[in-house]
């Protein structure tokens, strides 16, 4: 019985898959008055009811974190491109064998970037093992973005602990999922980025952002304002990676330009060890 009914509910996830891909490709359903209003993908997928989708985006995530105790989280961001040290490795002997100059400089980049998805991992780790322990309202729980890269190497550094972690994954014009070493009751799925960005906010008691792009820069300048505005909490965010950093953003030219108080760069801290980032995080909340 169990089993029929698995295949069923499985049946009933990918139809809805298939029915919005469907109507986002210009090839919707003919409209059926008769179906119930929350059973009606045409009725749900109009723009008139994207508030509706709004909510249901809001109250999935926050009703099953809060069912599983998730009160509170440190949430890592970073570049979803960085591959684990073993596999950059593996990547370089290929692009050796092959002989091809740009394959070699590619993967030499890639074995570069390996370190941050080490970092990303030994912090997590500590994270977990330090939280493991604590009484169930003290803990913090890894939370990512629940793609590859720095993402994967977070949520992996928690579960290497044996600690559940969190993952927040999109919805892609490429095929995405969320990562192996999300515990998967805790594998959240998205189509706005907006709502996204608030659940990474609503249980957020750290931030810890390494190098990335576009989405990277995108989710710390968000953080950044919020807090600076006063419409989030204080709470500890560190950059890790100062040479990255240091060149990406000149915050000293914002001061000069007057666009930043010379007080904003207090909002965060940067470093290039995962222990220090971790002590950072530590002495705020006196842990």
């Amino acid at each position: 019985m169990d089993a029929t009914t698995n295949l069923q509910d499985s049946r009933l996830a990918d139809a809805w898959a298939e029915l919005h891909n469907y109507a986002v490709s210009g090839n919707p359903l003919e409209a059926d008055a008769y179906r119930l209003a929350f059973a009606d993908p045409e009725f749900l997928l109009r723009r008139e009811t994207r508030g509706i989708r709004f909510q249901l985006e809001l109250l999935k995530p926050d009703l099953g974190q809060a069912a599983q105790g998730i009160d509170s989280t440190i949430v890592v961001y970073g570049s979803a491109r960085f591959v684990a040290p073993d596999e950059a490795e593996q990547q370089l002997q290929d692009a050796r064998a092959s002989g091809s100059p740009e394959r070699i400089a590619l993967a030499e980049r890639a074995v570069r970037n390996a370190r941050y998805y080490d970092a990303a991992r030994q912090f997590a780790r500590m994270v977990a093992e330090h939280c493991r322990d604590c009484p169930q309202e003290q803990r913090l729980y890894v939370c990512t973005g629940g793609g590859p890269g720095i993402m994967e190497a977070a949520n992996r550094g928690a579960h290497d602990a044996g600690m559940p972690n969190v993952g927040l994954n999109i919805t892609l014009p490429h095929e995405q999922s969320g990562n192996r070493f999300i515990t998967p009751s805790l594998s959240f799925k998205f189509h706005y980025f907006a709502l996204r960005k608030m659940h990474f906010m609503m249980r957020a008691k750290a931030l810890v952002v390494f190098p990335g792009g576009f989405g990277t820069l995108d989710e710390l300048f968000e953080v950044l304002t919020l807090v600076q505005t006063g419409k989030a909490r204080p709470v500890p965010i560190v950059l890790f990676g100062s040479s990255f950093w240091k060149a990406v953003i000149n915050f000293d030219v914002l001061i000069e330009h007057g666009t930043i108080a010379p007080t904003d760069p207090a909002l965060f801290r940067i470093t290039d060890d995962p222990a220090e980032a971790w002590a950072m995080i530590r002495a705020f909340y006196k842990l």
